[in-house]
């Protein structure tokens, strides 16, 4: 889902995308001239798996995401949390997708691992 920045005014203009299991659900509204900000739910459940015995299995996420968006090169080096769409058109397909990546890209536990404390080998 792509919107053209300049089509987002001070009003919040609601949102809903759903990929891969996880939905995300908000709000777009424009804070400043080159500023937009998110404010959304993510929420659902994602394939992962276990980075110990390698066993396929889905969690559940539910958290707040809020981002800001900008259409020009950013340089406040205090707010990491700004997305910048230097063509104009935000793409929030790719936003839910990064979020996707950063929660299969961490380290996860399946429940069985998660309990156990036992020192663990698995040969191939």
């Amino acid at each position: 889902m792509k919107i053209v920045f300049d089509k987002i005014g001070s009003t919040a203009k609601p949102f809903d995308l759903e990929a891969q299991g996880l939905k995300m659900a908000g709000t777009l509204q424009k804070s400043g001239y080159h500023r937009v900000l998110l404010d959304a739910i993510v929420s659902g459940e994602t394939k992962l798996d276990c980075d110990r015995c390698g066993v396929a299995y889905t969690a559940p996420s539910e958290y707040s995401l809020k981002l800001t968006l900008s259409d020009r090169v950013s340089e406040d080096k205090d707010d990491l949390d700004i997305i910048e769409f230097l063509d104009g058109v935000i793409d929030l397909a790719y936003i839910l997708e990064s979020e996707i990546n950063a929660l299969k890209g961490s380290y996860h536990y399946c429940r069985e691992c998660e309990n156990s404390d036992a020192d663990f080998e698995r040969e191939y």
